[in-house]
């Protein structure tokens, strides 16, 4: 190792022990509404949600993670008003904290998903998601998350990437193709299959993907400011790793290592975007005042004033959804040697 490497490393090394004290601080903040964190076992998969105002997506993404295997949810409101405290309090298999802190503070919420990891998580597979991303993957409707996780234990693979997928309706923004009850896949039937770029960001050597539909509606002038699109939302917890930034990157390095984005033959997956569901020229009014989703929240302004003035993203390149095998086709996930 190079003295530049060997002084990299210790860098990174003391990164990772700051943001594990900054979760370790932060879990003061959470305030218990429904802590039935007992009722875990030793086995079970996780799930990990910092929301606010999510209603909307509530019991579609409890009955998604349900059928696929996830046995118990931690889940922190920033300070919701719509209801979803009541409606989360009330789940069996919910743990719910509710936390009034600055969102943008705490790292994008990163700090206080931490806190619970850090307790409840270390030697649980731990699927750290928001309320509007679904996770599929090959076979996801026939082999459920402890199917996967155990072969991902076999081959010493220790998480899941996967590529973000924004859907959206064939009208404006504000609308769906299906009624509330429907299926997210029904409501918001369209995405974009590429075009993608990605490249790899020194020291931490974290993916950096880009493209989709954000992409070429909102970003064409400045490609650079698009949305990062790869995450690591299903990890093996261990007390050692963190993640930086949203669940785009993660500590230690050689995490990052697990996911090339589109094209990767190892098993990958895909999150389903529910982001353009009907509520989202409202939201996109609020967060205007409120300021909380971007590190340079002005940067962002024109973006969130052309989402809420409700614009058409369906055009030429857009694809409707049929299901996992469409994206093995498609190259956006891999399978691997998981068998088929």
């Amino acid at each position: 190792m190079t003295p530049r490497a060997a002084w990299q490393a210790y860098r990174l090394r003391w990164k990772r022990r700051e943001l594990i004290w900054r979760a370790l601080r932060a879990r003061h903040l959470l305030q218990p509404v429904a802590d039935r964190t007992a009722a875990i076992r030793p086995a079970d998969i996780l799930a990990v949600t910092t929301l606010r105002n999510e209603i909307a997506h509530l019991p579609g993404f409890l009955d998604h993670y349900r059928r696929l295997g996830v046995a118990h949810f931690l889940i922190i409101d920033n300070a919701g008003t719509d209801g979803s405290d009541r409606f989360l309090a009330a789940q069996p298999d919910v743990s719910l904290w509710r936390c009034d802190a600055s969102y943008r503070e705490a790292r994008f919420g990163l700090d206080w998903a931490g806190a619970l990891l850090w307790r409840f998580g270390r030697g649980h597979w731990c699927a750290t998601v928001d309320a509007d991303e679904l996770l599929v993957y090959p076979h996801h409707d026939t082999r459920p998350l402890p199917d996967l996780t155990a072969h991902l234990d076999r081959i010493g693979q220790p998480g899941l990437g996967a590529v973000m997928l924004d859907l959206y309706p064939s009208g404006p923004l504000g609308t769906a193709d299906a009624p509330p009850e429907a299926p997210l896949t029904r409501r918001l039937p369209w995405f974009d299959a590429g075009p993608w770029r990605s490249s790899r960001a020194m020291p931490r050597q974290n993916l950096w993907l880009q493209g989709g539909v954000r992409d070429r509606v909102f970003f064409a002038d400045a490609p650079r400011r698009a949305p990062t699109m790869n995450k690591l939302p299903l990890m093996r917890w261990t007390g050692r790793a963190v993640y930086v930034n949203s669940t785009h990157s993660i500590l230690p390095p050689r995490l990052n290592l697990i996911y090339d984005g589109p094209g990767d033959a190892r098993l990958s997956g895909a999150l389903l975007h529910g982001k353009f569901l009907p509520d989202i020229v409202a939201k996109s009014h609020e967060e205007l005042g409120r300021r909380q989703h971007f590190a340079d929240p002005d940067a962002y302004a024109d973006y969130h004033r052309a989402v809420a003035a409700g614009p058409r993203l369906h055009g030429p390149e857009s694809v409707r959804f049929t299901g996992w095998r469409q994206l093995v086709d498609l190259g956006l996930i891999g399978t691997g040697d998981w068998p088929r």
